[in-house]
């Protein structure tokens, strides 16, 4: 049965590609393949997608080679040449992947022996992004050399973070607003979501402090809106 790729609130699974970015097109079709319950054909997809077969195959080919797809052949058919079935990779590689194994592994660790999980979640957090922040004083792609006041600059410091983590985010120009539109925790954060994105608020917390930021306004809003959590780093005026 072919399905698509259901709305719902709250941001998509994280994922942390090699190599260039996804282009448009090409991150829709693996979304589509994302929502398919089993693997999926090359003219089941261009049916669902609407795309010339020449532009679903090249795109595949992309995936393939960056890692996001597998392929297997179908089952043989009568003389027919046997078709490519192509299904979305299961897990995402680099930094996301390992940080999402330590989260679920402590949030399940958390839950089952504390007697204040969401307190102790939080706490966990901050812990975890000081030592992250320590760790990552200069995350990739955070302009610190521009003119700019200095909690906008710890501000910044604390998305380019998440943007490592496997987040996605999408910030305002002083980064007091985020967006986070990948979650290398879904899944998690739907079973037990007052631990998971307490850890999520803690990590923020603690590595904003470390960046030299005030933490005592930064909020996190599990699920706020179609494709994204809200993150506030400033006090709301």
């Amino acid at each position: 049965m072919i399905e698509r790729a259901p709305a719902r609130r709250g941001p998509r699974p994280a994922r942390t590609a090699s190599g260039r970015p996804l282009s448009e097109t090409r991150a829709a079709l693996l979304e589509t393949l994302e929502a398919q319950p089993e693997p999926t054909s090359v003219q089941a997809l261009v049916t669902l997608t609407g795309l010339h077969t020449n532009t679903v195959r090249e795109h595949l080919d992309g995936l393939l080679r960056s890692g996001h797809v597998s392929r297997r052949l179908a089952p043989a058919n009568g003389r027919g040449r046997q078709a490519w079935l192509y299904e979305a990779a299961r897990r995402d590689p680099g930094t996301g992947a390992e940080y999402a194994g330590l989260a679920a592994t402590l949030a399940t660790i958390v839950v089952r022996s504390s007697p204040e999980p969401t307190e102790e979640a939080s706490r966990a957090g901050v812990e975890w992004g000081q030592r992250l922040a320590r760790e990552t004083p200069d995350p990739e792609g955070v302009d610190t050399a521009a003119p700019a006041d200095a909690q906008v600059v710890a501000r910044r410091k604390v998305v380019g973070l998440f943007n490592e983590l496997g987040f996605a985010p999408e910030a305002d120009d002083d980064a007091g607003e985020v967006r986070l539109t990948r979650c290398p925790l879904l899944e998690a954060a739907h079973q037990q979501p007052d631990v998971v994105c307490s850890v999520h608020l803690g990590i923020a917390r603690g590595a904003l402090e470390t960046y030299g930021g005030d933490p005592s306004g930064a909020e996190l809003l599990p699920f706020a809106e179609p494709g994204a959590c809200l993150l506030h780093l400033a006090p709301h005026r």
